[in-house]
Parts: structure tokens; C-alpha cells; sequence
């Protein structure tokens, strides 16, 4: 503060100046050309991707080529397309489907997010014509199918490397690099700052759309890509028909105007938390805040209880969720956010599948897949569950055991489900304040007919949930 000038002095001079500020900024205003003014504080959408109409109610499915089958390919995997289709899958998300580099491979197969080229197939998955009469397959079952993009490096030995070295990051002695603090050292990076880069990947995605119908993609490490790359592409690629987009990330800028989905990172972290007795339902409070306050209405948050890298890397869903893991499944597919499982998850697998080498699944009838294919027919046939703003909002439903039992509804035209789950080791009573949610429903999963009002009461066992339905 200026020597001199007392608090109530300078106040004054503060609201002085500001009046002098305003009366100037009339004064403008005033003289602003009408035409200019209008529309200037009008919101602006948030997003303005158009989702295609088949996603609306859809789940994901991971299809990992090299572990789905024993023969590890597109024609084995063909097969299997009624039985995902009789689980209540929409879209099939397979896993990189190119060449693998040979040079600085991990393993004996190597990893998959290390491409040689990308306008080729994989020949120990089979031929493009393979490809094009599995997509063709999944068509004919009222599925859709997404490719995983590899946009953010290449393999040591991809033609681009000779073709255009100067589309590549260098490290401090001019080399080559992989992704900068991983250990990735299969791959390394591309340097988006060159058009004709950008121009390259975005005709090589739409070079898959043309040529094999495919309906999308999923971008692996979607952040470390410029955004402005992928709202591009997404452009270009809509020029051939709608497209479904899921990046690998969780920010709310992809959701602009590149994006259907991202992940829910901090969702699986949250439940994985709760399930280890680390933190209580507060921390999916926190989760629901950012979504429903921070993010667009219409964005689709993918929500998970495996995936590959978790598979493979951290823990299975038996290992991650103990006794909690059926309750993580439920609130996944009930809760918003658009539901995703790994290949394998249906059948109760229980191992970590190898990444580099040959680890095929063992298929069997497991009480998980019959939770799943319960959930998805329940998503499918309430609009309340369905995703973006084609669902309902959560709400939720204070309840007389805060930090044990989450409780919610979701509603849309007059379609409600209600939902509580005890996410603790410990048996709970709960009851329930306010009335929104009040009404006739059925119990989702043993058909009982229950009416809520101000006296419901729920005796809970650990980790147990109810899902009730108009």
C-alpha cells in the first residue's frame, strides 16, 4: 500500500477509480454496434460431437486377437461374435491389429502398440481379407467395431523411420527415443509439429474406415497427441460415415470436439481404494462431482473393472476388488458412464495374461458372465442407464449410513432405476431421506415387485447391493 494513504483513504481511491472504469465502460458499451452485442454472454455448447445413434445404449467389449482364441485369430475370433452378442455386447474394441516391430521387441510376439506399418494386418492374426469378413460378421450381428490407433509412436523399424525421419523426437544426442519415463523401449515417438505427419495418420485412420468398414477407434495415450490432431481427424473421418472415438485419457478438453469417450481412471481408482478398506464412499463422491460439475453432460465416461493394462500388469479384478469385485461391476454398468469389460472377465478368468507371448484364455461358464449379461440387458432396456445425455443424470440418495452405502436414481422420461450398495466389509441398515426417488419398482434381479417411500429400510450384507427398476 502507499505510504500515506490509510486503508479508508485507499478504499475510496479503489471504488473511485472503479466508478471512473465503469462510466468508461458504459460509455463503450453504449457505443458498441448492436449487432455485435448480441449473442456475446449466450452459452456456448461445451461439445459439439455428434455421437452416432447406435451408441446410446452400448457396452464395450476388449478383444485382445492374440489371448481371445487358441488359434489366436480373426477367423477363430469370428466365431465368437453371437456369443458377444448374446452377452449384450454393442462395440468391439480390438486391440492393434498391425505388424509388430522386430527390432527392440519385448518378448517373442512383442507388443502390439508397437506398429511396423500402419496400413497393413498383422499376419499372425491373418489377411485384410480376415479383417473385412470379421467386421462384415459383426455387422451382420447388429455389432460395431473399433480399431486401437497406435498415433502417439511407431515401432524402431517402421518405413517412417527412413520415409520421414524428421517426423520423430530426438533425444539429447540426436537419436531416436522412446516415450519419455516409461519403459517403453519397443517404440518410440512421434513429433506431432509437422502437418504432412498429421496428414499421413489421418488418412491412414480413414484408410481403415474405407477399406474395412470399420466404425471407429480407440487412440492409445490419446493425451500425449495434440488435441487439435485428433478433432481433425475426427472431422475427416466423419466425411465417411459417423464414427465412434474413445481416447485413452481422462481430461474434459477431448470431449470438445474429437472424442465420445475417455477413460474413468480416477473411477477404477476410487473403487479400488474402497475395496482395500483405504477410503469410504466419499471418494466416488468425489469422482461424481467432477463428473456431473466439470464435464461435458453429453461426454461418455468408459468405466471398468479390468482392462489390458491392468490385466497384465497390475492385478486381475479378483486380485484389485476381493469381495467387492461383483459391486464394482454393478455400479460400473448402473452408475454413469459407458461400461466397458476385458475379454476373459465373462468367463471368471483369473490370471494375468501375458502381453508378448502366446496366453490363451480358458472359456467356461462362470456366475460372472451371467452378472454381466443381467447388467447389459438391464442398461439396454432402460433409457435411465443409457449413456451421455441420452441417460439420466445421478442423483443422489442420502442414506442413513454415509461413507458405507452409496445410494442414487437415475431418471429420464419417466424410466427410473434406483440403486443402493453397500461398499463396505460390514453389514449395514440403511434408510433412506427425501422423496424423489420414491415409487413403485421391481427388483432388477429377482423380479420382486418393492415400493420405496419414507419407510424403506435395506438390510445390506457386506458388499451386497439392490437395483430396482420401473
Amino acid at each position: 500500500m502507499t505510504r500515506g494513504v490509510s486503508r479508508r483513504g485507499a478504499g475510496a481511491l479503489l471504488l473511485g477509480g472503479l466508478a471512473g472504469a465503469a462510466a468508461t465502460h458504459a460509455q463503450a458499451s453504449s457505443t458498441m454496434p448492436q449487432r455485435e452485442a448480441e449473442g456475446l454472454y449466450e452459452p456456448k455448447p461445451a461439445s459439439t460431437v455428434r455421437h452416432p445413434e447406435w451408441s446410446k445404449s452400448a457396452v464395450l467389449y476388449q478383444l485382445n486377437t492374440r489371448q481371445f482364441t487358441p488359434e489366436g485369430t480373426f477367423r477363430a475370433a469370428q466365431n465368437q461374435l453371437p456369443r458377444l452378442k448374446a452377452l449384450g455386447v454393442d462395440i468391439v474394441w480390438l486391440m492393434p491389429i498391425q505388424p509388430i516391430g522386430e527390432v527392440n521387441r519385448k518378448g517373442t510376439l512383442g507388443s502390439p502398440y508397437s506398429v511396423r506399418d500402419y496400413l497393413a494386418v498383422n499376419p499372425e492374426f491373418g489377411t485384410m481379407a480376415d479383417l473385412k469378413a470379421f467386421v462384415a460378421a459383426a455387422h451382420a450381428q447388429g455389432l460395431h467395431v473399433i480399431l486401437d490407433w497406435v498415433a502417439n509412436h511407431t515401432s524402431w523399424d517402421n518405413a517412417l523411420t527412413v520415409q520421414h525421419p524428421d517426423w520423430y523426437e530426438r533425444d539429447l544426442d540426436g537419436h531416436f527415443r522412446p516415450t519419455p519415463w516409461w519403459d517403453w523401449s519397443d517404440i518410440i515417438n512421434l513429433n506431432y509439429g509437422h502437418a504432412d505427419l498429421r496428414r499421413y495418420m489421418t488418412e491412414a485412420m480413414m484408410f481403415w474406415v474405407r477399406e474395412a468398414d470399420i466404425d471407429g477407434f480407440r487412440c492409445d495415450v490419446a493425451g500425449f497427441v495434440p488435441i487439435d490432431f485428433w478433432e481433425t481427424a475426427r472431422a475427416q473421418l466423419e466425411t465417411i460415415k459417423p464414427v465412434f472415438m474413445l481416447g485413452e485419457w481422462e481430461m474434459r478438453d477431448p470431449h470438445r470436439a474429437a472424442f465420445d469417450a475417455t477413460y474413468a481412471w480416477s473411477w477404477t481408482e476410487a473403487m479400488a481404494k474402497i475395496a482395500k478398506g483405504q477410503a469410504d464412499v466419499n471418494a466416488l463422491f468425489v469422482y461424481y462431482s467432477w463428473n456431473e460439475s466439470a464435464y461435458p453432460r453429453d461426454a461418455m465416461r468408459m468405466t471398468y473393472t479390468s482392462n489390458h493394462d491392468q490385466n497384465a500388469w497390475e492385478s486381475t479384478e479378483y486380485e484389485r476388488y476381493g469381495p467387492a469385485r461383483e459391486a464394482a461391476a454393478v455400479l460400473s454398468v448402473v452408475g454413469e458412464g459407458i461400461p466397458m469389460i476385458y475379454n476373459g472377465q465373462e468367463a471368471g478368468n483369473t490370471r494375468r495374461l501375458q502381453f508378448f507371448e502366446k496366453d490363451p484364455i480358458v472359456w467356461k461358464d462362470d456366475e460372472q458372465g451371467d452378472l454381466f449379461r443381467r447388467l447389459f440387458a438391464l442398461k439396454h432396456a432402460h433409457p435411465a442407464l443409457w449413456n451421455g445425455a441420452w441417460g439420466g443424470r445421478m442423483h443422489a440418495v442420502v442414506n442413513s449410513a454415509p461413507g458405507k452405502v452409496l445410494s442414487f436414481f437415475r431418471r429420464v422420461e419417466g424410466d427410473t432405476v434406483f440403486a443402493a450398495l453397500n461398499l463396505s466389509g460390514e453389514p449395514q441398515t440403511a434408510t433412506f431421506m427425501g422423496a424423489h426417488h420414491h415409487g413403485a419398482y421391481r427388483d432388477a434381479f429377482s423380479g420382486e415387485a418393492v415400493t420405496v417411500d419414507s419407510a424403506t429400510r435395506f438390510e445390506m450384507a457386506p458388499w451386497s447391493w439392490r437395483v430396482l427398476a420401473t
